[in-house]
């Protein structure tokens, strides 16, 4: 009787993971690993190898196994590996430190290691056996738990979510983008909504996303912890001749130049589309505007407000590239020797960010916060442990935005 509660937990385990398989089998909206965490639960467990050797071959993949292919899976701060070699193998960080000798599952080589590490690193890793390299690569930790603003709530009513094509742009000609608009369920049309504009706009107003920005923005106005808010959510431009899954080609010339190029393009083409397309007030009231955007769009952002402070007077940035891209290094001392203007201003950054010959991200993101306290504007910097990307934004975002909206 005293073994009935762990053959209990050993079925649970496995049918938790052939759920997530099976899950992943039949997506939506994307693909979807199995889980690493519960892969590491059934090693740990001891069951059976049967059940691991399946495990095994859903998360990593068979033929991957078979032709040497198999990178570390993470999920989390849990990382896994698997191979298959005859001899015993063991996995190495960078600096040569034995992470773990791997656990035999099968008679045929088959052999696995799932670890919990630190949050908020990276490192270089080696597979070997025998002294001999089998699989190489780098692992990133960066691992935040969602907001709850950021998931379905009940009695939390959703706001719809139109899309169109924008392809008569005069500022960046030959360029073609989605813009994304975002209603919120509390807009009757009876007076001007606020305005949020989002650079990078499809990724972000995603409510399957990493950001969920359109469900924030649905938590936080039913709460009345910011006004009733229309999304503007903007794309790069692409070029006529791109590939469908490559890199908007126009994102760095219209993203990281100084210049009011593209707050004309935002103020005197989408905006008014917008309106034209789906009737919607907005406010004119600067106050009342808030531009957003991560990276290169993080600076974007701030450019939209600087130029135009008259449209613009919130600006909501995440590790901003106000570094020697297009010239962006020379914003700290430009808010310096400026007469301050009537902007409120977010920054996230963390001291994982980039460093690279452009410019070193925490230490731009450090001098801007430095300049706008120096110039006595109202702003925020929340510096943390984040990494390049959103990863960090996504977890901030109902705090950052209460504080922007207050």
């Amino acid at each position: 009787m005293k073994s009935l509660p762990l053959c209990f937990a050993l079925v649970y385990l496995c049918c938790l993971f052939v759920a997530s398989a099976q899950q992943a089998a039949k997506p939506k909206g994307g693909w979807q690993q199995p889980s690493v965490i519960a892969f590491k639960q059934l090693i740990d467990s001891g069951t059976d190898a049967k059940a691991l050797e399946q495990a095994t071959f859903r998360l990593f993949g068979r033929q991957n196994l078979t032709m040497g292919k198999t990178g570390a899976k993470v999920e989390a701060t849990t990382v896994a590996w698997a191979v298959i070699n005859a001899a015993p193998a063991r996995v190495i960080d960078g600096k040569g430190t034995v992470l773990g000798e791997m656990k035999a599952l099968n008679d045929s080589g088959l052999q696995a290691l799932a670890l919990e590490v630190k949050n908020f690193q990276e490192f270089d890793y080696k597979v070997e056996a025998q002294g001999m390299a089998l699989v190489a690569g780098q692992v990133r930790i960066e691992h935040y738990e969602a907001p709850p603003e950021a998931k379905p709530q009940p009695g939390v009513p959703q706001g719809r979510l139109e899309k169109f094509d924008w392809n008569e742009s005069k500022v960046f000609p030959n360029t073609h983008r989605i813009v994304t608009v975002y209603i919120p369920a509390q807009y009757d049309g009876s007076t001007p909504a606020s305005l949020m504009v989002w650079q990078d706009g499809s990724r972000h107003a995603d409510p399957n996303g990493g950001m969920k920005a359109t469900r924030v923005m649905d938590t936080l106005i039913a709460r009345k912890e910011m006004p009733v808010t229309i999304g503007v959510f903007i794309d790069p431009g692409r070029k006529p001749d791109q590939k469908p899954d490559g890199k908007a080609a126009n994102r760095g010339f219209e993203y990281d130049s100084l210049g009011h190029a593209y707050s004309r393009l935002v103020l005197d083409e989408v905006l008014p589309e917008v309106v034209k397309r789906y009737g919607v007030k907005l406010s004119d009231k600067p106050e009342d505007r808030a531009a957003a955007g991560g990276s290169s769009g993080g600076i974007c952002a701030f450019t939209l407000a600087w130029e135009r402070p008259d449209q613009f007077g919130k600006v909501l940035s995440w590790v901003g590239s106000f570094v020697d891209l297009r010239g962006g290094h020379v914003y700290p001392a430009m808010v310096r020797k400026t007469e301050r203007k009537p902007i409120r201003v977010y920054l996230l950054d963390g001291r994982n960010d980039l460093d690279n010959s452009f410019g070193n991200w925490p230490l731009a993101n450090l001098n801007m916060a430095a300049a706008l306290k120096f110039v006595g504007y109202d702003y925020r910097f929340d510096y943390g442990e984040c990494f390049h990307g959103s990863k960090g934004m996504s977890a901030s975002l109902p705090e950052a935005l209460r504080w922007l909206w207050r």
